[in-house]
């Protein structure tokens, strides 16, 4: 399985990792360590997949879901607890760069990670860009919406957006029909 990268925003797509917020079991992207080693190459955090245990599992998920909280469009003052996980993430030192006769090479562990995501989230909370919930009947992706209208309403057309239009035309054929 491959991860969607649509959010605009590195933050974004780490919270984007437990789909389906409201149903009663939201889906999990993340379940294991492994799955959160192949999301940071996938992602371009890290070059390599480092190693996740048990214990940078439970903070990483922590992380991301302080994250979904704190930028989430309806967010109101921050919880305490998420402002604690977000600054013990972003103290971390980030992933290292390198060149490499094979180019540019990104390494680091676990909270190198978490450093990552925490910098992309505080960046975010600084400069307040328009961040949208996915307008998807069940969607709750975040995103930052830099479409020139300011109007973006999908996470992206391949997953919710192409799902409402194919929809919208169904229901305009029955009615047609």
């Amino acid at each position: 399985m491959s991860f969607v990268f649509v959010s605009g925003d590195l933050a974004l797509d780490f919270a984007a990792t437990r789909k389906w917020r409201r149903r009663p079991a939201p889906d999990e992207l993340l379940p294991t360590g492994a799955d959160v080693a192949r999301w940071s190459v996938e992602a371009g955090v890290l070059t390599s997949p480092p190693r996740v245990g048990p214990e940078d599992l439970r903070d990483l998920l922590t992380l991301r879901e302080s994250v979904y909280r704190l930028l989430h469009p309806d967010a109101g003052a921050p919880r305490p607890s998420d402002v604690r996980v977000l600054n013990r993430a972003a103290a971390h030192p980030g992933p290292r760069p390198s060149l490499t006769p094979d180019g540019v090479r990104r390494t680091g562990d676990a909270p190198a990670l978490a450093a990552a995501i925490a910098g992309a989230a505080l960046t975010l909370l600084e400069t307040r860009p328009p961040i949208r919930e996915c307008a998807g009947e069940e969607c709750t992706r975040l995103f930052v919406d830099r479409s020139r209208a300011g109007n973006r309403t999908w996470c992206g057309m391949e997953e919710c957006g192409n799902r409402v239009k194919a929809a919208s035309y169904r229901a305009r054929r029955a009615t047609n029909a």
